[in-house]
């Protein structure tokens, strides 16, 4: 073939057949696997005219608690790709050992082990816990959405698009084989000339303005429209950590745009920024995705405290003890996540002084969140504990994390990192705090809202099957890790030459199939329980007998979440309420004002995502087109003031006349 000309240059830039891996027998297997896949959900959608209500009630919906059901769902479909990766990694591990170098050529590997990093935090926990605090958040303060509820919706889309890009890597060109975090020189354009680094920076780029978006929203959301009465002192404790954690978001997230925009700028504009010649430092890379890295930790996890503080309180029967010091705990682990970051360099080479500061400030940010875990076992003392799924789950964690921490106070000490950080002994630590804190909290937050979202209780059985299989397959999968690290057993490779540690590696691998059957466990619960629709006692829709005020509505609760907007006198307060005698008002409705739908949302963030691609690829015609169809759509957008409906009042007194009637009889 002859030389391609300016118009076809434009257009495709660097993107030609050979971009298809068609010579990788496990990517034409799983593209084959995902259309099939793909065509039947179209085949669905069209046999049971599905199209319409999904554009119409989800798509374009601005509806806090839909779009916080659209995070979850989106979560467990990355959740599946993500712990593909983990499969592959695994099973390369257990049978590369001398002569053998397994199924994955090196190549392939590293494009695994980065997609697998970076999907778990940016595409499965960060939708998890964003998805949690956009359902539960206005439901608890009173209000009836999100302060800016398109601007909810634009950040969802944001984020799916942002993994829809990684997810066209796997087919259409490859990942970048940097590591999760893609540290210069190795995802500078000398090293990484191909396009995996751009489809990390691009997709990352897209991702992190709708959580930044989305940080601000919720952050407005708290401030400005809590129900009257509820001071900050009288905020659900969940509430708290979701407005530290966005107050987080908002001051770190800034900080990755940056960083990644200076890469950029490196690989396309062949600046300087992060290369060792004129005036570059790889070293301010390093510090800048640790500034934006480590609050990112504590962006994760704070929320999830605040689920086991709703859950322990509510199976236990008691109000949660200390409710003043959780907060203050709260407060100073977010102030001291930003004095953390360089503890995941030390050793390379910052000094004495500056890794005997991190090393301290490390160790003191473990005291506010040791107050937190002995504030849940004194609220558990002495109260009358049901060991219901999503309580389960809250004393997998306390177990867990427990480990986790100390294993973390350990490397907190710089001689110590010395010798453990390159090690496996990092990874199991890491894990050890994101699955034993995050993800044993999502799935404890999923089973205790699942109610109050759908109207109808998760199935306990198969919920069971899921906590234990997740439970032990965790320890099988990463204590062995602990084991090797101290052994020294280095991270990222994907062979080993000595055969005595095949056996960990072996063991490693059976606990990620216990964790594998875990999560099919729980797809079944959510189908069986969609069939079953057990539910609940009483329209209430409390079936915890909860005690904070999203469970004062009904389940699932109406557009409007409250027809009369509730007067909080404690942190506690549904359960206040119930105790007085609590009954909702029969008359004095009024038509409630609520946004409309529009689908103006997808639209831009798909043309974001349009654009990006077309950046990966050098098609910088469409790269043009597309950015500015996103400015023309976001102006024609912003002057489109026919967004508004009402309800009628008469519609509301039935809905919250028949919802008060089936309450009286409980209370």
């Amino acid at each position: 073939m002859g030389e391609p000309s300016n118009l076809q240059t434009l257009l495709l830039g660097r993107l030609g057949w050979d971009a298809i891996p068609i010579h990788e027998p496990i990517l034409v297997g799983t593209f084959v696997a995902v259309a099939l896949g793909g065509l039947a959900v179209l085949a669905a959608l069209t046999r049971f005219r599905l199209w319409g209500p999904l554009w119409r009630d989800w798509v374009t919906s601005i509806d806090h608690k839909r779009i916080g059901i659209m995070y979850m769902v989106f979560g467990v479909v990355m959740l599946l790709r993500g712990f593909s990766d983990a499969v592959l990694m695994r099973a390369q591990q257990a049978v590369s050992f001398g002569s053998s170098h397994g199924f994955l050529p090196p190549h392939h590997y590293d494009q695994i082990f980065t997609a697998h990093g970076m999907i778990m935090i940016f595409f499965v926990a960060m939708p998890f816990v964003v998805g949690l605090m956009n359902f539960v958040v206005p439901l608890q303060i009173g209000a009836r959405d999100v302060a800016f509820p398109w601007l909810n919706n634009f950040s969802f889309w944001m984020t799916v698009f942002g993994g829809v890009l990684v997810m066209i890597s796997l087919f259409v060109g490859e990942f970048a084989r940097t590591g999760w975090l893609a540290y210069p020189p190795l995802s500078g354009i000398e090293f990484s000339p191909d396009v995996g680094v751009d489809y990390y920076i691009w997709s990352l780029q897209i991702a992190g303005v709708g959580t930044l978006l989305s940080g601000v929203n919720l952050i407005t959301t708290i401030v400005k429209m809590r129900a009257p009465g509820m001071t900050l002192m009288k905020m659900p404790v969940f509430t708290w950590t979701a407005l530290c954690s966005n107050i987080l978001i908002v001051a770190s997230f800034p900080v990755l745009t940056a960083a990644l925009a200076l890469l950029s700028l490196d690989r396309y504009a062949g600046t300087h920024f992060f290369t060792n010649e004129l005036g570059g430092n790889a070293m301010m890379y390093v510090n800048l995705i640790w500034i934006w890295g480590h609050p990112e930790v504590y962006i994760l996890v704070l929320p999830v405290f605040g689920v086991y503080s709703e859950v322990v309180a509510t199976f236990c029967g008691k109000r949660l003890f200390g409710y003043t010091s959780m907060v203050y705990a709260t407060v100073v682990i977010t102030i001291l996540s930003y004095l953390v970051w360089l503890h995941h360099f030390f050793t390379m080479g910052s000094g004495a002084s500056v890794n005997s500061f991190f090393g301290i400030t490390t160790m003191i940010i473990s005291i506010p969140t040791g107050a937190k875990i002995f504030n849940w076992l004194f609220t558990m003392y002495r109260g009358r504990i049901r060991y219901e799924l999503p309580m389960m789950w809250t004393v997998g964690f306390m177990i867990t994390f427990v480990i986790g921490g100390m294993t973390g106070v350990l490397l907190a000490v710089p001689p110590a990192d010395f010798v453990l950080h390159n090690s496996l002994f990092l990874i199991a630590h890491f894990h050890n705090v994101i699955i034993g804190g995050v993800v044993f909290g999502v799935f404890a937050g999923i089973n205790y809202w699942f109610p109050k979202a759908f109207g109808f209780k998760l199935d306990r059985y198969w919920g069971l099957w899921s906590f234990w299989l997740w439970f032990v397959g965790f320890y099988f999968a990463f204590m062995p890790l602990y084991v090797l690290g101290l052994m020294g057993v280095t991270r990222r490779l994907s062979h080993f030459d000595d055969p005595s540690l095949q056996i960990w590696f072996q063991i490693a691998a059976f606990g990620g199939l216990l964790i594998g059957l875990g999560i099919l466990c729980f797809i079944v619960q959510i189908v069986v329980s969609i069939l079953r629709r057990e539910s609940l006692r009483d329209a209430s829709g409390d079936p915890w007998s909860g005690r904070t005020l999203e469970w004062s509505t009904s389940s699932p609760p109406p557009a409007y979440n409250f027809a009369f907007t509730p007067l909080v006198h404690s942190p506690d307060a549904w359960h206040d309420m119930k105790t007085r005698g609590y009954r909702r008002p029969l008359e004095g409705f009024i038509p409630i004002h609520m946004p409309r739908s529009t689908g103006a949302g997808f639209v831009i963030a798909a043309l974001c995502a349009l654009f990006g691609f077309a950046m990966i690829w050098h098609m910088w015609l469409i790269a043009g087109l597309s950015f500015a169809a996103v400015v023309i759509a976001t102006i024609v957008h912003t002057f489109n003031y026919d967004r508004d409906f009402h309800i009628p009042a008469q519609e509301v007194v039935r809905v919250e006349g028949l919802r008060t009637r089936m309450l009286a009889s409980h209370v």
